[in-house]
């Protein structure tokens, strides 16, 4: 038996306890929780997969994050995706969410934005490579083509919120 998440339907409540495999496979709407990681400069730490990632290896994203768990909130799930792929415990700000049609399977999406004030040290099974940039150099790696798709939705829906969410540099 694999990770276990909710089976939600299209207003984002509970229908059932579910294998995430399973949930992918037959499109089953479930959560994903992520964070927008920026420096105290305001850059974004923009990363790419590893290779051996069973899901986008080698592709680029701008989002940190992971399925919700059973009985978990959206910001505990990102706050302990933070700590398991980068080594940090932030608090994350709530942005957003959104019904992401994705690339695999549909989900929603809740986007959190925390500010990272120390050092990362990634999960090298999860991340390969990483930077802190600027708005201008995050929309020019959004736009290429080893960008994530779900990554470059969640981008120009964040990008559409202006203020302090939108992407300056």
């Amino acid at each position: 038996m694999g990770e276990r998440v909710e089976r939600v339907d299209e207003q984002d409540r509970v229908l059932a306890v579910v294998d995430r495999g399973e949930a992918v496979r037959k499109r089953w709407l479930h959560r994903i929780a992520t964070t927008v990681c920026r420096d105290p400069e305001g850059r974004f730490l923009l990363h790419r997969r590893s290779d051996g990632h069973s899901l986008f290896p080698g592709q680029y994203n701008w989002l940190i994050g992971g399925a919700v768990g059973v009985g978990e909130s959206y910001a505990s799930a990102a706050a302990r995706e933070l700590a398991e792929e980068l080594g940090v415990r932030a608090d994350g700000r709530f942005v957003l969410k959104f019904l992401c049609r994705g690339a695999i399977s549909p989900y929603w999406l809740g986007i959190h934005e925390a500010t990272i004030d120390r050092a990362v040290t990634p999960d090298p099974s999860e991340i390969a490579w990483h930077a802190w940039v600027t708005g201008e150099e995050l929309r020019a790696a959004v736009g290429g083509s080893s960008f994530m798709a779900d990554g470059r939705d969640a981008f120009a829906r964040y990008q559409a919120l202006g203020g302090s969410a939108h992407a300056s540099g």
